[in-house]
């Protein structure tokens, strides 16, 4: 397969709620879509990146400038056979996994397509209704949490995951808890506390969650592990796994028990996919993290969490939920606490080209041996 051209689009998005975080809240989002062309085909990835610089140092803009001026260079006019091919040609590219995973998955999608199968089934994934959770971020007062807990618990969402901060941990869960003694729950704090925070944990360990997120600083597994050792609840890695070589240290030094695998921080599916393996040598569960991703985004992840490490509920909720209008058909929506693979070959999805086109801030189209 020969990578022909490739199209960035930036879309202005705006979600149906302000979703905060412990580093902060958006609700209006600049998101890029990646279109790969080779053969009369095409494959879609998106980039998971931010507006700003707060889960990652990567941005909409700096996957923009990664995108145009170091990765695709090295791919455009290519002949690639296989996904590790692409990586290999990029390997010279420290870091920038979200701008590369959107190339990547796009890759992928255009290669099952080519084989006309769905792409669960490139990936080695197996077709079953996916369990899916909903993450709840930061709210005015304890009793809207509270409340959106109950809302999304009878919507069926076999998992709820709060995010939260210092200040804001102990009482809303406390609450929640006592609202839905038998619901799953988890949170997750964005690197947010120190390790002098270890009370605040040991406290929400009594409270029955499945995990705890991300607790301490992305860049250190050493505080980590002396935490997971205080706690009963298992620690799950996000911010701190970037990489096959980091779930097996992660879980070497028992910095963590559970493993949050997105795309965009691992550079794309085949490093997830190791990333997964390496969890499933240690006994440890993984699952699908999200990143306030449209359609396409949406797509990939639920064809990703077909693969047998993924047993937990994901951050895969209904699409619905947080946009006012998608930007694929069919609607990846969930039924009682599912979701279902779509069956198309490829993501199996298409593009709402007319939204699409009214939603674009820029575009460029980048062909091999030229720039259009």
């Amino acid at each position: 397969m020969k990578i022909e051209s490739v199209e960035l689009r930036e879309l202005a998005v705006r979600l149906r709620f302000r979703f905060e975080t412990s580093f902060g809240s958006e609700q209006d989002l600049r998101k890029l879509i990646v279109t790969v062309r080779s053969g009369g085909l095409e494959g879609y990835g998106e980039v998971t990146a931010g507006n700003e610089p707060g889960y990652s140092y990567e941005t909409t803009d700096t996957a923009w400038t990664a995108l145009e001026g170091y990765i695709l260079p090295r791919l455009l006019g290519r002949e690639l056979a296989t996904p590790a091919e692409l990586l290999a040609r990029v390997a010279g590219v420290r870091g920038h996994n979200m701008a590369v995973a959107a190339v990547e998955t796009a890759v992928w999608d255009l290669l099952a397509k080519a084989a006309g199968v769905p792409l669960w089934t490139y990936l080695g994934g197996v077709a079953r209704p996916l369990p899916v959770g909903a993450s709840i971020g930061i709210q005015p007062s304890v009793a809207e949490t509270v409340a959106q807990a109950e809302r999304h618990a009878e919507q069926g969402y076999r998992r709820l995951k709060f995010k939260i901060k210092p200040g804001w941990a102990l009482e809303p869960l406390r609450a929640v808890r006592e609202a839905l003694p038998r619901m799953a729950l988890s949170v997750d704090a964005n690197s947010a506390f120190r390790l002098t925070d270890a009370r605040v944990f040991q406290e929400l360990d009594e409270l029955g969650l499945d995990y705890i997120e991300q607790p301490l600083a992305h860049d250190d597994l050493l505080d980590h592990a002396k935490l997971q050792a205080m706690l009963a609840t298992p620690l799950c890695l996000d911010e701190s796994v970037h990489s096959p070589q980091d779930a097996r240290k992660a879980l070497e030094l028992e910095a963590g028990r559970v493993i949050n695998v997105k795309l965009g921080r691992v550079r794309g599916h085949l490093e997830a996919r190791r990333v997964a393996d390496v969890a499933l040598a240690f006994g440890a569960p993984v699952w699908c993290g999200g990143m306030l991703e449209l359609g396409i985004g949406r797509a990939h992840n639920l064809h990703m969490t077909s693969l047998e490490a993924f047993t937990l509920p994901g951050d895969t909720a209904s699409a619905s939920r947080y946009w006012d209008e998608d930007v694929v058909e069919p609607l990846l929506e969930a039924r009682d606490g599912l979701q279902r693979l779509p069956d198309g070959p490829g993501l199996g999805v298409e593009l709402k080209r007319d939204l699409i086109e009214r939603l674009t801030t820029r575009r460029q189209e980048l062909a091999a041996g030229a720039v259009r």
